[in-house]
């Protein structure tokens, strides 16, 4: 890991180079020991500017903070290099790995084409062979958080089908007068149908 630092109209000191290579000893457990970085530091008037460069072998990641002091501006600009650091590694390792899958379900797929059905090999005959893909495609889920589909206070049933119209929701849950979780569910068809938790 080598850094080079550049102070504009600012004294770079040991404490300064301290947490700076502190904050880079941290990106080195994300990223490995194999990148370089450039630390450029300026001060104007009441204001200080701090811009640190690391650079893969891909692409560069830039932090870039202003603050009224320096270690402030330098500890921004280390969290936003972190983040990105990190974004970099899950979709460097997601994209590792969907190839990897890629070319396993291809070699499956010739190995399938292969077979052939007979009892010697003069009379075997060529079989299209179908079977369902050993990797199901899933798509991550998109959680929204609502309070809205939940009632806050105990409900009777028709109490529950009208709160559930009102607020326009295909699924409600809810506590009967006994405490009893329920849930109200609304079909395709549009009818509603009530789930009771044990």
């Amino acid at each position: 890991m080598n850094v080079e630092y550049t102070g504009r109209q600012y004294e770079i000191t040991p404490i300064i180079r301290k947490q700076v290579e502190h904050g880079l000893a941290k990106l080195s457990k994300i990223l490995g020991n194999n990148f370089d970085s450039k630390v450029i530091l300026a001060a104007e008037k009441h204001r200080c500017k701090a811009e640190i460069t690391v650079t893969l072998r891909s692409n560069p990641i830039v932090g870039l903070a202003e603050a009224s002091e320096m270690l402030s501006a330098i500890g921004e600009a280390l969290d936003h290099i972190e983040r990105q650091a990190i974004k970099h590694r899950t979709r460097w390792r997601s994209l590792k790995r969907s190839a990897r899958k890629k070319r396993v379900v291809k070699a499956e797929v010739e190995d399938e084409k292969r077979m052939a059905v007979g009892a010697t090999a003069a009379t075997a005959v060529p079989v299209v062979v179908h079977s369902y893909p050993a990797i199901s495609r899933t798509t991550e889920a998109h959680l929204v958080r609502t309070t809205d589909a939940v009632a806050l206070r105990p409900l009777t049933l028709e109490e529950a089908i009208k709160e559930a119209e009102f607020r326009d929701r295909d699924v409600f849950v809810f506590r009967d007068t006994a405490g009893k979780v329920k849930v109200l569910h609304r079909t395709r068809d549009g009818r509603m149908e009530l789930i009771e938790a044990p």
